[in-house]
């Protein structure tokens, strides 16, 4: 349910006072929706609602009436807000009335003050404004339905024509019966007393007469009884010369009035014999008077009136002005035909102007004409777009429609009818500087789409009513204009047809120059090409444009045109959404390129960096940018299904992921010198309590990066690619079981060379220390002393082996076991080598070798593989075995003091040690 709309205000009234039918405009808020919105409007208590003109919610024109007040307020009501207040009056000016004896410079009514003279009074003066003497109650019934109604009669009573019923249908429709009865009796005591007039001026002044003679008759006995002669001098001489002055002074006042009189008797004569011709001398001037105001429906009426009266006269007189008449109508037919060929115009004023060129029996077809103009009209619009664009002058400046006005587009005032039936607009809301970053070609595209969606509906809204003959009145349909409408239109639909096809293909072709110039034959690209110097569209701008296209399309075919005539459009937008795909695709793969410039070598608990997760957001925002082009409207096709496509999209997918791992190995080999950054630590790997883990801002050594390559090459492998390999087959791609194993692949391989080489990094110095470190000081295994413990080679190895152990598990906890055990394999077999070179030992060397090979084997026990065991068993096999129960003891005692003295570092080799390291 709505909200009820506010009471009608009125604020202002200009002029603020006048005389009764003064043309005032009243302003105010609230003053309706609409001409059927405003129900009452009162100026000074008088009804105003018949003259009154609705010109918008907050503008009302109106004639005052002849109101009782002098001063009152505006009242405006609705149907919608109800009964309005005022903030202003009206003051309403009475005419003075100039008595018989009194200069005036106007045109005096004389019936205002001299009712009981009706002597030589022509009808077109007796005309009251109440005849009836009751309330007049305007009815709601419009004149043009009282004219159809009384064909021929008017309401005027002092025409020859004029019907009773029709006046009291427009004056007192809700007047009741007993006003009528008392209508009724005033009609009687005028006539009684129009009939009584003279005798009443008579009785009237009787008494006046009755006067005058008993003075006179005073007068003259006096005269009688003192025997006066009239002799200079006398009072009787002097009563005659009083008398005579008197009569002069009289003539003198009344002589002026009374020839005024006289003159207006004889031209109201003159007017009352012209009455039942002056509409046709008038004619000319009115034709003329109500073109310029456009009140083009007053000319025809007037024409078809005079030419059924006059038309076949043979008066000479009548002839003259009726030719007169035939001029000025056909100056009306040419200035019509030219109001209806001009553009832009809407639809409203082009039937308008065919109905009335129809009704004026114009010659030729104007509604085809029109047609004709407006197909012309909306090709040059579509081309002077092009032009536009092409010739730089629509850089960064808004665009008009084609009427010049700011209005908004044509796709967004389709957003909301039923034609779209999405409920959504088309176009997305826009920054102020848009036009600065949206791209010239999406700017064409769309106001192409705008001149077509604005231009087309209208066309084709013409065209179905030249088709049905609903561009005609009921005269063209009396006179057959209908019929012979329905014959051309039959005749021209082939030509109409063209015309359509005409327009979607300049459309097509026009976005294929801007978007998809190879598509276009060589001879066409000078007519529809010219955008090689604009920036290459992305995928997002693509999409954009499929979007406007799809809209377009859904709109022209609610307009119900058929398909066949838009397959064009369907055949554009299928090149689109390959292109859109194809170019995403590419243009992804330099996105992905460029990821490794953002590598913040940054691990999280499972020793992985942001890489794998950003390329999985750009790759899944790849397929969710693709959404709208791989969506399948009603009647297009899939592109996927397409053979062709379907190659070229695997092709680039995988193309994708060999990308991305290159740009892996790429990050693998390079210096210290080709990252950037701000801080920089050293690490000791002598030290593992050095090792507190990854911090924001640190320089990883090239061993480092290798271990957090290691780590996001697994999770790509473990992750990631099956991720996508989910999201590929949610939108619908083929291929995806050939695009995850070649990206599989392809991590593997790089994982092998990677681990292979941080392995050689980092296991032969610890594995060629081990000799030097056991010849420290000439040592010989023949000649030494009894053993006291594990010597300090030893120590510095599982040392070095505990820091890359903590290097390792600083990164990634899951690479521990299999650095370690590749680390100890290292160790296990050049130990194996190391005793198997020596060509004796004595009882005290081979007890120190079988305690250091004992102690070493104990503390990496966690990390032993098969190869690594295989070497320690092939080492041990190389001692003189032991024999002495005291020489077992003291190598169990050795190697018990070892472990206690190196407990805490021993620690990390333990499997329940491996914790998370919190962050």
């Amino acid at each position: 349910m709505s909200r009820a709309r506010q009471p009608p205000l009125v604020t202002g009234i200009s002029p603020k006072e006048g005389a009764a039918w003064t043309k005032v405009t009243i302003r105010g808020e609230n003053l309706g929706t609409g001409p059927a919105d405003l129900i009452g409007l009162s100026i000074c208590g008088h009804n105003c609602l018949l003259t009154a003109e609705w010109m918008s919610a907050s503008k009302i024109v109106c004639r005052v009436g002849p109101a009782k007040d002098d001063k009152g307020e505006i009242i405006v009501t609705t149907k919608s807000g109800g009964l309005g207040t005022s903030t202003v009056s009206f003051k309403l000016i009475r005419p003075e009335r100039i008595g018989i004896l009194d200069q005036s410079a106007v045109w005096v009514d004389e019936l205002t003050f001299r009712t009981d003279r009706n002597k030589g009074i022509s009808p077109l003066s007796l005309r009251p404004s109440n005849p009836l003497g009751i309330d007049i109650d305007k009815g709601k019934i419009s004149p043009k339905d009282l004219e159809l109604t009384f064909p021929g009669m008017s309401a005027d009573f002092t025409s020859e024509n004029f019907s009773a019923t029709w006046y009291l249908i427009e004056n007192h429709a809700g007047s009741s019966f007993d006003q009528l009865k008392i209508a009724a009796s005033n009609l009687k005591k005028q006539a009684t007393k129009k009939n009584e007039g003279s005798l009443a001026y008579v009785k009237g002044g009787l008494s006046t007469f009755f006067e005058a003679q008993d003075a006179l008759s005073a007068i003259h006995q006096k005269l009688e009884s003192d025997g006066t002669e009239k002799v200079e001098g006398s009072m009787t001489q002097r009563l005659e010369n009083i008398l005579n002055r008197a009569s002069n002074t009289a003539d003198t006042l009344f002589q002026e009035v009374l020839g005024r009189k006289d003159k207006a008797d004889s031209t109201r004569n003159a007017l009352n014999v012209l009455q039942r011709f002056k509409f046709l001398f008038n004619l000319p001037l009115n034709i003329e008077r109500n073109i310029q105001k456009g009140d083009y429906d007053v000319v025809i009426n007037d024409y078809e009136k005079a030419k059924s009266l006059f038309g076949n006269t043979e008066v000479p007189v009548f002839q003259k002005v009726y030719a007169e008449v035939e001029t000025r109508i056909g100056a009306l037919r040419s200035l019509l035909l030219e109001k209806l060929l001009q553009t832009p115009s809407t639809l409203h004023d082009q039937k308008r102007y065919i109905r009335y060129l129809s009704d004026l029996h114009a010659p030729g077809d104007p509604a085809w004409q029109c047609i004709y103009a407006q197909h012309k009209w909306i090709l040059q619009l579509m081309q002077n777009c092009r032009d536009e664009f092409i010739s730089g002058q629509r850089v960064g400046a808004g665009a008009l429609d084609p009427e010049g006005d700011a209005r908004p587009p044509a796709l967004g005032r389709l957003s909301h009818t039923a034609s779209l039936k999405r409920g959504g607009s088309l176009r997305t809301p826009r920054s102020s500087n848009w036009h600065f970053e949206t791209p010239q070609q999406v700017q064409f595209v769309e106001k192409l789409s705008d001149v077509v969606i604005g231009q087309l509906p209208n066309f084709w809204k013409l065209w179905i009513s030249y088709v049905n003959g609903s561009l005609f009145s009921e005269t063209g349909e009396k006179s057959g204009q209908v019929e012979k409408s329905k014959k051309n239109a039959r005749q021209r639909q082939n030509d109409f047809k063209k015309m359509i096809e005409e327009l979607t293909s300049r459309l097509v072709k026009l976005i294929r120059g801007a978007l998809l110039p190879a598509t276009l034959p060589q001879g066409e690209l000078s007519l529809y090409g010219g955008w090689e110097s604009k920036t290459e569209l992305a995928g997002s701008w693509l999409t954009q444009i499929i979007h406007t296209v799809r809209g377009c399309h859904e709109a022209l075919s609610a307009m119900e045109i058929p398909n066949d005539l838009l397959q064009v459009i369907q055949d554009l937008l299928l090149d689109l959404r390959v292109h859109c795909l194809m170019v995403t695709l590419v243009h992804t793969t330099e996105d992905v390129n460029r990821l490794a410039e953002k590598e913040d070598w940054l691990v999280d608990n499972e020793g992985i960096t942001s890489l794998p997760s950003r390329f999985e957001q750009c790759m899944v925002q790849m397929l969710q940018s693709l959404k709208e082009p791989l969506e399948i409207k009603p009647g297009e096709t899939n592109v996927l299904q397409l053979e062709q496509v379907q190659d070229q999209a695997a092709e680039l997918s995988v193309r994708i992921m060999k990308v991305f791992v290159n740009s892996l190995e790429q990050l693998s080999t390079k210096t210290d010198g080709d990252i950037n950054t701000s801080h920089n630590i050293s690490v000791d790997l002598s030290s593992p309590d050095r090792f507190t883990g990854i911090q924001e801002g640190f320089t990883p050594t090239s061993e480092q990066r290798l271990l957090i390559i290691l780590s996001n090459c697994q999770y790509l492998e473990r992750h990631t690619f099956l991720n996508l390999a989910h999201h590929f087959e949610k939108h619908s791609f083929t291929g995806t079981e050939k695009i995850t194993r070649v990206s599989v692949d392809a991590v593997r391989g790089l994982d092998r060379k990677l681990f292979e080489a941080y392995i050689e990094r980092r296991a032969d110095p610890i594995a060629g220390s081990l000799e030097p470190g056991i010849y420290a000081g000439y040592f010989d295994w023949r000649d030494c002393q009894t053993p006291t413990g594990v010597r300090n080679y030893l120590k510095e190895a599982l040392v070095n082996i505990i820091a890359v152990h903590a290097e390792v598990f600083t990164v990634s906890k899951d690479l521990v076991p299999r650095v370690l055990s590749r680390i100890v394999e290292s160790v296990a077999d050049e130990m194996c080598r190391l005793m198997q070179c020596v060509s004796s030992f004595s009882k005290n060397g081979a007890l120190q070798a079988r305690l250091e090979l004992c102690a070493l084997r104990d503390a990496i026990a966690t990390y032993l593989n098969a190869d690594s065991n295989a070497s320690f068993k092939l080492a041990l096999e190389s001692l003189p075995q032991l024999h002495s129960g005291a020489d077992k003891k003291l190598l169990e005692e050795l190697l018990n003091k070892f472990k206690s003295s190196m407990q805490l570092q021993l620690t990390c080799f333990q499997a329940s040690s491996v914790q998370p390291i919190k962050r």
